[in-house]
């Protein structure tokens, strides 16, 4: 049974937000203050992620605990309308599923930042991760790049010739 009436309950929810939540800005504020440059809530991709680093390839979403049915204390099932909610939070997650599947598909990396991992015991440290992460994902993207350059010679095998005059030779010759 539910402790407040219908009116009330109906004024909080409708006070809940899907953008510029306090978790979103959190990371948002993080991620410029280190230098990542980045674009909101890009229509253009599968399930218009949060957060999208196009440098790095990287689409990142910041899930609230209850909505998308984390495993911890926010993440509980309530206790009136039981069916409602497991349905609703069920068919959530299986829908982030699908859109990051889709990412995956279309070579973008996809990082998922929950809201309880952002409370202030644990914040710098998922903060750090996340920087962690993109800076992999940017060394993963280089080393791609760098592997697909072609060799502008005959033959890649064959010794390497310079342009440049013979290498001089310094110090004394015994």
């Amino acid at each position: 049974m539910d402790k407040i009436t219908p009116e009330q309950r109906s004024k909080t929810m409708s006070r809940i937000h899907s953008k510029n939540t306090r978790p979103e800005l959190i990371v948002r504020k993080f991620l410029y203050a280190n230098g990542f440059r980045y674009r909101l809530n890009v229509r253009s991709l599968p399930g218009t992620p949060d957060i999208v680093l196009k440098k790095y390839h990287t689409a990142i979403f910041i899930n609230g605990c209850f909505w998308h049915g984390h495993v911890c204390q926010q993440g509980r099932m309530p206790k009136s309308n039981v069916a409602f909610w497991e349905n609703k939070i069920t068919r959530n997650k299986e829908r982030d599923e699908e859109v990051r599947d889709k990412l995956r598909a279309i070579g973008w990396r996809t990082m998922v930042v929950w809201e309880c991992q952002l409370k202030p015991a644990v914040r710098q440290q998922t903060l750090e991760g996340i920087v962690y992460l993109l800076n992999e994902a940017f060394l993963d993207l280089y080393r791609k790049k760098s592997a697909v350059i072609p060799y502008y010679g005959s033959n890649p095998d064959a010794e390497q010739r310079m342009v440049a005059e013979e290498t001089p030779q310094y110090g004394k010759n015994d």
